[in-house]
């Protein structure tokens, strides 16, 4: 990591991060509506660096195209998923980044294994893949409501009663493969209470402009809130590693959310700490006499090199000493 603002960032996020092995009681354990002692206004600013640095360490992540990061965004509805990703990935350069939302599966990802339609959205090294729910529903919705197991056309001993450990296993080993092939996993989950899910709910519906996000359906899920709980926290228990934490999010309060997200990617970042290339001797050499050529076409009046003429202080300096009024050479 380069400097101290890796440790503060380190310190900040260590009591979101679920301890491998530990067991995990959701609604015991962590508090939708904490905020760390911060306010609105300080947690702005701190967003807004934690942004720049997204920016500056996705330019090296890109550059080096060693490592990729997976970014696992898990919450229930109305958990603020969109808006999370929204604000915290607004500085960085959009080709470096994608985006995948899982709805429902297909009849062509049906006819293949679970894991199948998330293998096909990873990232590339260089590039930070984000999946807006992920593998996860596998060991979440599915849990709750167990006939999609069926519709997954599972032969009947793979929907045996320890289906959830060998799936819990399969993904560790799967995210422990990826992690080992120098693609960071982070996993994120936002943790909302279930009456701040009432508010945005009533929200959406009374405001026009967000009615087409909400879903008579989303109310129907609501049912099942105590079974997710418990299915979270079995998730949480089990597949929390050493090689890919879960971070839980407090996630009532928006701001405080973003936050936090940011706070986590931006530490895996600097963990990675990717450098520009450096290049060989002899690429070096060819660059200063393209650099040569390109001063030559200087027209008369303009500097040789514009931006050294700017920035005196730079490296290449030594060959910004061409004078402006100098006539362009044959």
């Amino acid at each position: 990591m380069s400097d101290d603002r890796a440790e503060r960032i380190a310190e900040f996020i260590e009591p979101l991060r679920v301890a491998p092995g530990s067991t995990v009681r959701l609604e015991r354990d962590f508090d939708p509506r904490e905020k760390a002692g911060l306010k609105k206004r300080k947690a702005a600013d701190l967003l807004r660096t934690g942004v720049e640095l997204l920016a500056e360490y996705q330019s090296r992540l890109a550059a080096q195209d060693t490592y990729g990061v997976l970014l696992c965004l898990q919450a229930l509805d109305a958990g603020g998923k969109d808006g999370t990703i929204r604000h915290v990935m607004s500085g960085v350069n959009p080709q470096g980044v994608r985006v995948s939302s899982f709805k429902v599966p297909s009849s062509e990802e049906l006819d293949h294994d679970y894991l199948w339609r998330y293998a096909g959205r990873l990232p590339a090294r260089g590039e930070i893949a984000i999946f807006n729910r992920s593998h996860y529903e596998e060991v979440l919705v599915v849990r709750v409501h167990t006939e999609n197991l069926v519709r997954q056309k599972l032969p009947d001993s793979a929907r045996g009663s320890g289906v959830w450990k060998r799936r819990y296993r399969e993904i560790n080993d799967w995210e422990r493969y990826l992690v080992d092939n120098g693609f960071k996993v982070v996993k994120i989950f936002l943790n909302l209470s279930k009456e701040e899910q009432r508010a945005r709910f009533l929200k959406r519906i009374d405001l026009p402009e967000k009615n087409w996000k909400f879903s008579a359906a989303d109310v129907r899920e609501r049912r099942h809130w105590a079974e997710y709980q418990r299915a979270f926290s079995k998730m949480l228990s089990a597949t929390s590693t050493e090689w890919a934490p879960w971070y839980v999010v407090p996630a009532d309060r928006k701001w405080f959310a973003r936050l936090c997200t940011a706070a986590i990617l931006a530490h895996t970042l600097m963990d990675i700490d990717p450098q520009y290339p450096q290049m060989p001797e002899a690429a070096r050499k060819e660059l200063l006499v393209a650099k040569r050529g390109l001063e030559r076409e200087a027209p008369t009046g303009m500097p040789a090199d514009p931006y050294a003429a700017r920035h005196p202080s730079g490296r290449d300096a030594r060959t910004s000493g061409r004078r402006a009024g100098k006539k362009k050479r044959g």
